[in-house]
């Protein structure tokens, strides 16, 4: 029995002419056809999306898994991976359209001999909602999109897809599911599926991205494995009320420093900051960075922001914590204070120390404006030096 290489995953709901060109674009791949196997996990019940996938059944090896639930993408793909066979899981959208060598590329170069990484490939065309509110679409075939596509590639501007015009700082930042592929055998041992806690649109890739990391395996941008984004129907408005939803629960779960500075900046630019950051960081708290500290003060809730931590985000004075009613009972909490993970309202008292004074206007200010949103009794201590 042959051996299948690649499971292509893919989330779907209500995009039926733009799987339709996905699916049409995996009949052409260079790649064996029994090499590879396509899952689809399904939001809804849709005798159309049969009746799609009956139309590709002689073509390929497709498996549709259905769940009638709402919209949510995390238990898509969840259900996508926990059917597939392949030595490598594959995940992109039912918006992502291949060229006909990129899975041979993919398996080729970058799993071939048994490679423990998740490899990223470019998903050009993406604005990532920065180009607003789709309302109209106009339905191109297989051809045209193919072509246009081998025009970007062929231009001086490529690579197109943004993240791979920056300094890659943050590994995890850049783990968009649209084009993404990572070792069935690591998901299994390191239980790499997506956290079913989020919902709607954004984020949870990238919550998913900052487990894969700490699970010890790189993240690697491949400009070299690409595939074009598909023109769809969206509400940019809408999106950004979820990812803010999802940005606070990845925060909540995992407060952290690089994942603070991506909910405050976006994860391309925060990319591009993260190193001359860390410095302003060092330089302004006179050790390693800053941390927040949280315990009680007067019987109720406290915050200190602005606490000097040295290389093992421990304090470096204890003197930072003597206004806390038990300083022993104190949790540090490796963030500079721009994003906390607490809701409007929630701190009985936040005291922003001295040393927060010396950042940038910008992060200062924007240190202050969280700390009054999280606790309506702010204290600022004056920098004397």
């Amino acid at each position: 029995m042959t051996r299948v290489r690649l499971s292509v995953c893919i989330p779907y709901k209500a995009r039926l002419d733009n799987l339709k060109i996905a699916l049409q674009a995996l009949t052409y791949q260079t790649i064996n056809a029994a090499d590879f196997e396509v899952i689809i996990g399904a939001m809804e019940f849709c005798p159309d999306l049969v009746s799609l996938c009956s139309a590709f059944s002689e073509r390929l090896n497709i498996v549709a898994v259905c769940s009638s639930r709402e919209f949510h993408i995390p238990r898509a793909r969840n259900l996508a991976m926990r059917g597939a066979s392949g030595d490598v899981i594959v995940q992109m959208d039912a918006d992502t359209m291949l060229p006909p060598e990129a899975l041979q590329r993919l398996y080729d170069r970058c799993f071939a001999f048994g490679q423990r990484i998740c490899a990223v490939g470019q998903v050009v065309g993406y604005g990532n909602n920065e180009d607003g509110d789709i309302e109209v679409v106009e339905q191109r075939s297989y051809e045209h999109h193919m072509a246009a596509l081998r025009h970007m590639a062929a231009t001086p501007g490529w690579p197109a897809d943004p993240r791979f015009r920056v300094g890659h700082n943050i590994p995890w930042a850049f783990a968009w599911t649209g084009l993404i592929a990572i070792p069935a055998a690591a998901v299994a041992s390191d239980q790499l599926y997506f956290d079913e806690s989020f919902r709607g649109w954004g984020v949870d890739d990238l919550e998913w991205g900052y487990r894969v990391c700490a699970s010890g395996i790189p993240i690697v941008l491949r400009p070299d494995v690409y595939g074009l984004h598909l023109p769809h129907q969206r509400d940019t408005a809408a999106n950004r009320a979820t990812e803010g939803a999802n940005y606070a629960r990845f925060l909540t779960k995992w407060p952290r420093r690089d994942v603070e500075l991506c909910r405050v900046l976006g994860d391309t630019r925060a990319n591009t900051t993260w190193p001359e950051y860390r410095a302003i960081l060092a330089h302004a708290s006179g050790a390693v960075s800053f941390g927040v500290a949280v315990g009680t003060a007067r019987g109720g809730s406290a915050l200190h922001i602005g606490v000097p931590l040295d290389s093992a985000d421990g304090p470096v004075s204890s003197e930072h914590l003597a206004d806390f009613d038990v300083p022993a009972n104190v949790t540090l909490l490796p963030l500079t204070g721009m994003s906390l993970p607490y809701q409007s309202g929630a701190v009985a008292a936040c005291r922003i120390g001295a040393r927060i004074q010396r950042l940038p206007a910008a992060y200062r200010d924007a240190v202050l404006a969280e700390a009054q949103r999280v606790s309506p009794d702010v204290v600022v201590d004056r920098d004397c030096r």
